[in-house]
Order: C-alpha cells, then sequence, then structure tokens
C-alpha cells in the first residue's frame, strides 16, 4: 500500500527529527518483537528471580535476572531508549496527522493533503544560484567531491536536496504552529537515565535544566548540532547548564586524539574556545591540525603539545564513554535533559518541547 503525500511530508519529518545521528550500532537492531518482549522482561523479573542454573563440578549454579541486567545493561538501555523514541514518534505523528486534518477541515480544504500543498510545496522556492553554488563549495572544501566534478554535474542532486531540506523545514514550522495553537501537552512518562554530569560545562550548577552531551568531534551530526545546542544554551540562559563529554566513535579515525586535545585546552582554560574551533574544522583533526589550533588560539604551546603526545587525558575520553555505553549512548550526539533522553541532530523545537515541559515542574 502506497503513503499518501501527507504521510510522505510527515515521515520525512519525524524521520529527520529522530535519526539523524552517527551511530556506532555493528549488530542488526532487535524486531520490534524482541525488543518489547526485553523491556517486558526488564520491567517484570525481580532481580533476585532466578533465570538459568547449571552445575560445576556438581554444585549448582544459579543467575539471577539481576546477574543479566548487569552484564547487559548497555543493551537493555538501548532498546529502553529505542522504545521511548518509537512511542514519542508514534504520538507525535498521531497529534500531527489529527490537527492538520482538522485545519484542513476549518479551511474548507478537500483534505490534509491540500492543507500541505498549500502550507508547504507551493512556498519552496526554487534554490538560486547562490545557494546552489554555497553548498558545491562547501562539499568541495570538505572533501566530499572529487576535484574533477563540476558544479552542472551534480547541479541536480543539490537541488533535490536543497528543496527536500525546505520543505522539512516549512512543514516543521506548520507542524510547531498548530501543536502551539492546539496547546498540544504531551503526559507520556519519560524514562529518565541517570549520567553523571561531569565535565567541561556552561552555565551555573544550580541551573533548573542540566543538558550532558556525549559527542564525537568528527561527527557530521554532531558538528550540526552545535549550532542548536548554541541556540538552546543563548534562548534559556542561566536555566540551563550545559555539560560535554566524549563519546568518539571506533569508525572516526581521528575523534580520539581529538577528544584528547580538547581536554588538554581544558587545563588551559580554553576548552569551548578549542571545541569550537574543532567543530569548525572537522576536515582537519590530525595530530599536526590539532596542535595549529591551539596556536592559533593562543594556547601555550609546549604545555599543550607535550599533553597531547603523552595521550596522558586518553583515560578521561574513556571513563566518558564507559558513562555513555551504561547510559545506553549508541550513537552521536546523544543528549540527556535533566535525564530524558534526546538522540541525533534535532531541531531546537525538541529541545525546547522536553526544557518547557521541566521547567513547569519547577514552578
Amino acid at each position: 500500500m502506497s503513503m499518501r503525500p501527507s504521510r510522505i511530508v510527515l515521515a520525512a519529518v519525524l524521520a529527520a527529527s529522530f535519526a539523524a545521528g552517527c551511530n556506532k550500532q555493528t549488530t542488526p537492531a532487535a524486531s520490534p518483537t524482541t525488543a518489547a518482549a526485553a523491556s517486558s522482561a526488564q520491567c517484570d523479573l525481580p532481580p533476585e528471580q532466578v533465570i538459568a542454573t547449571y552445575k560445576v563440578d556438581g554444585a549448582e549454579q544459579k543467575v539471577t535476572y539481576g546477574d543479566l541486567s548487569s552484564r547487559i545493561a548497555p543493551q537493555l538501555n538501548d532498546l529502553e531508549k529505542r522504545k521511548q523514541e518509537t512511542l514519542k514518534r508514534g504520538l507525535e505523528g498521531f497529534v500531527i496527522e489529527k490537527l492538520v486534518q482538522a485545519e484542513a477541515k476549518k479551511r474548507g480544504l478537500a483534505n490534509e493533503d491540500a492543507l500541505l500543498k498549500s502550507e508547504v510545496e507551493d512556498k519552496v522556492a526554487q534554490p538560486s544560484d547562490d545557494e546552489i553554488k554555497k553548498v558545491f563549495d562547501q562539499a568541495k572544501a570538505g572533501g566530499q567531491l572529487p576535484a574533477e566534478v563540476t558544479i552542472e554535474q551534480v547541479k541536480p542532486e543539490i537541488v533535490k536536496m536543497l528543496t527536500e531540506q525546505t520543505k522539512r523545514e516549512k512543514a516543521q514550522a506548520l507542524f510547531a504552529d498548530l501543536k502551539s495553537k492546539a496547546d498540544m501537552q504531551v503526559m507520556l512518562p519519560e524514562k529518565r537515565v541517570q549520567v553523571e554530569a561531569t565535565g567541561p560545562s556552561k552555565g551555573p550548577d544550580s541551573a533548573p535544566i542540566t543538558i550532558v552531551e556525549f559527542s564525537d568531534f568528527q561527527c557530521p551530526f554532531c558538528g550540526r548540532a552545535k549550532n542548536t545546542v548554541d541556540e538552546v544554551v543563548k534562548n534559556y540562559g542561566d536555566k540551563v547548564r550545559l555539560v560535554f563529554r566524549h563519546f568518539p566513535l571506533s569508525f572516526h579515525e581521528n575523534a580520539p586524539k581529538a577528544a584528547e586535545a580538547a581536554a588538554c585546552a581544558q587545563d588551559q582554560g580554553k576548552f569551548w574556545e578549542y571545541h569550537d574551533k574543532l567543530f569548525a574544522n572537522q576536515q582537519a583533526l590530525k595530530v599536526d591540525d590539532l596542535k595549529k589550533h591551539a596556536a592559533d588560539l593562543g594556547l601555550d604551546a609546549a604545555r599543550f603539545n607535550e599533553c597531547l603526545d603523552s595521550g596522558k587525558k586518553a583515560e578521561i575520553v574513556k571513563k566518558d564513554q564507559s558513562a555513555g555505553e551504561k547510559a545506553g549512548v549508541s550513537g552521536t550526539p546523544a543528549f540527556f535533559i535533566n535525564g530524558i533522553v534526546l538522540s541525533g541532530a534535532v531541531p531546537a523545537d525538541e529541545f525546547k518541547t522536553i526544557i518547557d515541559s521541566e521547567l513547569k515542574k519547577t514552578k
């Protein structure tokens, strides 16, 4: 069965909201049935319940559910996170679809497709030559296109990408407006994960909202999320404390050393300046590049280079990774907003929904 146009737009917006991130998953995701069974077992079995026995030299040995849960805690957390995100995505889609239908009826339109055509598709202009050239130049500079490729060769793909991006943005704006007018309130219980908020931070310790971010300096989605996080921190001021933790992914070869370099910059009081520098130069993260970035920021070069070459910050990075894995992090960026999980390079509205809900509870 084919999807109707309105459902295609909605699915695209929700997919963009929930799936944009660098993932470290190397094993197939569990099926819904498997995930549901694991989640049910996680909720229903007491830690002391014996779930297996075996004999060693004639002596019976027991395995409790608590034993198993401790051993596979990261996998269980990941399953629970996926379940929560699926519920959120499904709820969001359900309500938005109803609101779009109601708005179409209110305007006297034939159906929701007519509304989406009017408010989304008809308002998407053809990308300008300057916009196309900007994307092309960025792709060339970032090494994403071979040197011999011309702008004319890739122009159709760039136009399609920019057009789809604009459609998503306009659809998101429409949906946000409809939710606001309808005073949409979400009562879906949020699973909270306890994550230690240690590391370089912005904002007062007394802030009612703490955002713990696990990130990878080589991950393009983390680079994209940086601007969103900056916007959130700026908009909420002293109500938000942002804590950064390292989670370099195994297939990003320069990420671990970049994380160590940021920790070295932290020793000289310039973590955030160095953090911004790395995300602005994600194609230049080799050791020599890392040292040049430090020099550009006016750090003590000898002290920084000794710190980086010694590898003494690797333990800090591993500690952060371990904490992230224990919390169920399987990709970057990953955020914990007062313990509520938000994964991927999601729009600022996703942060706002959670933060506003949390702030209401403090009044």
